[in-house]
């Protein structure tokens, strides 16, 4: 016995068995009944939703000579057995994808002069309409649009944006939608019942979620599935079949976010990725399955999830343990790595730190260490810093009538004593007067209260600490000594800017100065007053990284150009000085359109950059 698919073994012949398009088979169905038919109808939708199913019921029943009370066809005259048996001179299906020039319309527009022998109207189906060409489309709008009163033409379409505006507005438009999960739920298991296929509701839920609203992609799913579990579908047996991620992983992954569990979540991420699972489908699942949690915080927005009741249920259960914010965070982050991860040159690290982000959300923000998330304790940090150094209170000292105890503290007092400067500017803000004024007024006031001394160390760093981090500092920063001062030999800028690539090709074999000599490359020195030499930086931290080893710089071109007076200094360069780096190919069209043989020669040889 030949085998027959199951999406067209059990392809709907009645309105009342197309699944999920109960509001546009109605209409169907009272054009029929009350004989108000138009002359052209467009049905528009995504693949796989019953588009060209509906238009063959539809043009079946117009023909029908004794229609039903409902709209239906009733499959026992002669117009409707001919329609079941493939021998209806009345029903004529083009397909438009491997049919769309002039010639194939206007076949199909010299048959519509032609009236049924059978029947009331001839239905002309027209599959893929959108892939007509434009001038087809001319072709067949003046007859779309005043056709013969025994001509109904019938368009399917997935893509109605691509079909001209005058051609939709001479058409009745149904819009078809994508099924609802549950409804292919339903049709699976009448299919399964009548095969003798035992089955899993989770296992048809998640082949009715990887046919995304289409009932031909969910039969062929099934299909595929049942031969490979042999007759009886399981979850497990599905998820081996079609390599999908089931939600399982995403609830998991959900409550280990929740937890904090780093480490856990990133060995099921290592897991996932083993199993040849792509990164960014894996945050796209995840951040669905969030949204689904989201939804399933409200009864209100609970029948959104288009998932099964056991699902459902799940989805509620996990999100009574999820606040609102973390999942609407959660989402800001997904949806940001789904954005980047097209342009991501490591895929795997950013779908990592977005994990990790998501994992810390719910986090206190307490002294414990939190890599990745917001610098919350820093600012805490600097409030204490900025606290350990407020002025403190000055301790009264005695008068000069208690002789005794200023001799005690004299030691006390040199070390709190301000310190000159300190002393001029706290006697100018108490009124103006000068440092001999102040030990005059000390001497005949009772108390005198003292300056706060400020300490270095709670802000900076001291002197002493700054003295031995100019002993530290590396080689390659410390000014040498010109060796050959005596030496004056005459040079050019030619041979300077020579020595110069030289002397950047040694500094790139030290790991340390790799970056600042690949920027230096870029610089070309100039004499501007034989032998001072200047070159232009371009911004103020190249500026600042020339200074660190200007001279270092100095004492090499000194000893390569055998010139020991030459003067070695860096300038910021004005707005008009900054060139911008040419690439590859603007250098070979500048030198093609500056040198007419190099163009030429280009020409003639087919030359180009590879």
């Amino acid at each position: 016995m030949e085998y027959i698919v199951s999406a067209r073994k059990y392809r709907p012949m009645s309105f009342d068995s197309v699944v999920g398009q109960t509001a546009l088979t109605t209409t169907l169905k009272n054009a029929v009944r009350t004989g108000k038919l138009a002359h052209a109808y467009l049905f528009c939708g995504p693949r796989g939703v019953g588009k060209t199913t509906c238009a063959r019921i539809f043009a079946k029943a117009i023909n029908c000579e004794h229609p039903t009370a409902e709209g239906e066809a009733c499959n026992e005259c002669e117009s409707c057995k001919a329609f079941n048996e493939q021998r209806s001179y009345n029903i004529f299906e083009l397909d438009a994808a491997s049919n769309n020039s002039v010639e194939s319309i206007k076949t199909l527009m010299e048959q519509t002069h032609i009236p049924p022998q059978v029947g009331r109207y001839k239905v002309f189906i027209i599959d893929e309409v959108h892939m007509l060409s434009t001038a087809a489309f001319n072709a067949f709008l003046k007859t779309l649009e005043e056709p013969p009163s025994h001509v109904i033409f019938i368009l399917a379409t997935t893509e109605k944006h691509k079909i001209l505006p005058t051609i939709i507005s001479r058409c009745q438009i149904y819009d078809f939608e994508r099924m609802s999960v549950p409804d292919i739920i339903e049709h699976l298991k009448m299919v399964a019942q009548k095969e003798g296929i035992s089955y899993e509701d989770e296992a048809l839920a998640v082949i009715a979620e990887k046919a995304d609203g289409g009932m031909r992609d969910a039969l062929s799913v099934f299909d595929q599935v049942a031969s490979f579990s042999q007759g009886n579908i399981t979850h497990q047996k599905v998820i081996e079949d079609l390599n999908v991620l089931d939600a399982d992983n995403y609830f998991s992954m959900l409550d280990l976010a929740l937890q904090n569990k780093v480490s856990d979540l990133m060995v099921r991420l290592n897991d996932i990725l083993s199993r040849g699972f792509d990164g960014g489908l894996l945050i796209g699942g995840l951040a669905l399955h969030t949204r689904n949690v989201l939804m399933a915080k409200d009864e209100a927005t609970l029948p959104l999830l288009e998932v099964s009741d056991k699902q459902r249920q799940r989805y509620k259960e996990q999100a009574q343990r999820c606040p609102v914010s973390f999942l609407y965070k959660a989402l800001q982050l997904m949806n940001r790595c789904d954005v980047q991860y097209k342009q991501s040159s490591n895929k795997r690290l950013l779908v990592e730190l977005t994990l990790i982000e998501v994992a810390q959300l719910t986090q206190p923000d307490d002294d414990t260490p939190a890599a990745g998330r917001s610098p919350k304790r820093l600012k805490s940090l600097f409030k204490k810093l900025f606290r350990s150094v407020q002025p403190q209170p000055a301790k009264q000292v005695a008068g000069a009538g208690h002789s005794d105890e200023r001799a005690n503290t004299t030691d006390q007092q040199a070390a709190n004593t301000p310190t000159a400067a300190q002393q001029t500017i706290g006697a100018t803000a108490n009124g103006g007067t000068t440092p001999s004024d102040t030990h005059s007024n000390n001497d005949r006031q009772a108390t005198t209260t003292k300056t706060p001394k400020l300490k270095l160390g709670a802000v900076g760093m001291s002197f002493r600490n700054l003295v031995e981090q100019e002993k530290k500092k590396p080689a390659y920063i410390k000014e040498p000594e010109i060796e050959n001062k005596d030496e004056r030999k005459d040079f050019t800028n030619e041979e300077l800017q020579l020595q110069w690539r030289a002397m950047c090709n040694r500094m790139a074999s030290r790991s340390e100065l790799q970056s600042i000599a690949s920027r230096l490359r870029n610089l070309r020195p100039a004499i501007t007053n034989y032998p001072n030499v200047e070159v232009l930086a371009e911004s103020r931290i190249l500026f600042d990284e020339i200074n660190n080893i200007k001279g270092r710089i100095r004492a090499t071109l000194c000893n390569s150009l055998h010139n020991g007076s030459i003067h070695f200094t860096v300038r910021m360069a004005e707005q008009d000085e900054i060139r911008p780096m040419l690439t590859r190919r603007e250098l070979f069209d500048k030198l093609r359109n500056e040198n007419p043989q190099i163009k030429k020669l280009a020409e003639s040889l087919h030359l180009d950059l590879a």
